[in-house]
């Protein structure tokens, strides 16, 4: 049955996935008047995706594309928007370093992305880092990028604080309550079936996260989940690790891609590496059970931690597993559903997305009122990956395509390179061998990569 419009079960929008960008979305829509149902499957907010870890960074510096630095202009007003209507501090600034060989990507882009677009910044040598932040201990002839507008948010707050505002202004919200089908209405509309309940609305936004492809079945080779583990150990020198005296950082060395935070929220040192072993499969058990953290995953944080961050090696704290969803090329999908332009959806965004949650809630609001959105997100289109263009870029000419290279199932059902559906994939740790690149995910495959 259809509900008429002014019936209860009837809304504007609805959102399913109600994590960072869920939340974001539910407010920005709310705010601009519409009746909005948010829908997610877990609790809210919940610790089996990729909106939790007490800190995430955001930075302004950005090597991967020009297109993303307008949008985290735009990103840091709207953070410090909700922060204001919450009354609650989000977004933490510590400055952010970017760091690396002089010809490396992370910072030879970041150093072309600041003076492009005129941000403050500058060039500090490895000792030059020690000397100013003693915390740091890199070689002598790495160069780091420093941007004082670095820092980070505080996630599960901000998706609080996000949904207690879409909630105030007249968002209906239900936690535990799963997405089981939705279909097109004859009215251009949208049924959605629960395992609670039956609605109607005349858009979809979809922001599932890890679950996108579960919802979406032509994102299967597009979004891969993909288990990251996290470690906080307690420094011998806590005053060296504080907000004041540390900035966030994100830096390649011979060890590979890490990243890390001061102290904020645990007594600890926070540090990640990126992509870390390498484990792809089912979002329902990738980082449960037996995937939980393990011995092997904080012996390989301890150890860079225990070369270039000495002081900071001291006894775990903590020990935490999330989500990465990577696309082949490492940037986002934003698009509509192919076949129906009332649904549009976001993709989680490659390890490097929530900074972004506060923009791309309102890009998904215009998107669900409006069929358009005033940002160019070209860069972002479903197409390039061979999906059938949607009606939001059918007349904006073709997209270049993006190769995507060998066969990856994103539930490990075939081949050990992509991980078993237990979770266990290609690992980089001594423990286990030397990485075979040939084995490498296809968003691994040519390494870390700057626009410029």
């Amino acid at each position: 049955m259809n509900y008429p419009r002014n019936h209860s079960k009837y809304f504007n929008t609805i959102v399913i996935g109600v994590g960072g960008m869920g939340s974001a979305t539910c407010y920005a829509i709310a705010k601009r008047g519409k009746r909005v149902l948010g829908l997610e499957a877990l609790d809210i907010p919940h610790t089996s995706g990729s909106s939790h870890g007490h800190t995430r960074i955001i930075r302004m510096a950005y090597y991967e594309h020009p297109s993303y630095v307008m949008l985290l202009k735009r990103a840091y007003e709207l953070w410090h928007e909700i922060e204001n209507r919450a009354d609650e501090k989000l977004l933490h600034y510590t400055g952010s370093i970017d760091a690396g060989p002089a010809d490396s990507a992370v910072f030879s882009g970041a150093f072309q992305s600041a003076t492009q677009y005129e941000l403050e910044h500058e060039v500090l040598t490895g000792s030059e880092m020690t000397q100013r932040f003693p915390g740091y201990h890199f070689p002598h002839d790495m160069l780091a990028l420093y941007q004082p507008q670095g820092g980070f948010l505080v996630p599960e707050r901000c998706g609080i604080c996000y949904v207690n505002a879409a909630m105030d202004m007249g968002a209906e919200i239900h936690g535990r309550e799963r997405v089981l089908e939705y279909a097109p209405t004859s009215s251009g509309g949208v049924r959605v079936r629960t395992t609670r309940d039956e609605y109607f609305a005349d858009s979809v936004v979809i922001t599932a996260g890890a679950w996108d492809a579960g919802l979406m079945p032509f994102l299967k080779p597009l979004a891969v989940p993909e288990r990251q583990v996290l470690a906080w150990f307690r420094p011998s020198r806590t005053e060296y690790f504080q907000p004041g005296n540390f900035p966030v950082f994100n830096c390649i060395l011979p060890e590979g891609r890490f990243y890390g935070f001061p102290q904020h929220g645990i007594p600890g040192f926070k540090i990640g590496k990126y992509h870390h072993f390498q484990e792809t499969g089912d979002p329902n058990n990738l980082i449960r059970g037996n995937n939980e953290p393990r011995p092997d995953d904080e012996q390989v944080l301890r150890d860079f931690t225990s070369r270039y961050f000495p002081d900071a090696a001291g006894p775990t704290m903590t020990l935490a597993a999330c989500m990465f969803t990577n696309t082949p090329d490492g940037h986002f999908i934003i698009d509509q559903h192919p076949t129906m332009p009332q649904i549009s959806y976001a993709s989680p965004c490659s390890g490097h997305g929530y900074k972004f949650a506060s923009v791309l809630g309102e890009i998904m609001a215009e998107l669900a009122e409006l069929g358009a959105t005033r940002w160019d997100i070209s860069l972002f289109r479903a197409d390039r990956f061979g999906v059938p263009t949607s009606a939001l870029f059918r007349n904006k000419g073709v997209a270049p395509r993006v190769a995507i290279t060998g066969h990856h199932d994103p539930f490990g059902n075939k081949g050990a390179a992509n991980g078993a559906a237990t979770g266990h994939g290609a690992r980089g740790s001594s423990e286990h061998g030397a990485h075979d690149a040939s084995q490498s995910p296809h968003w691994l495959r040519d390494g870390v990569k700057s626009f410029w």
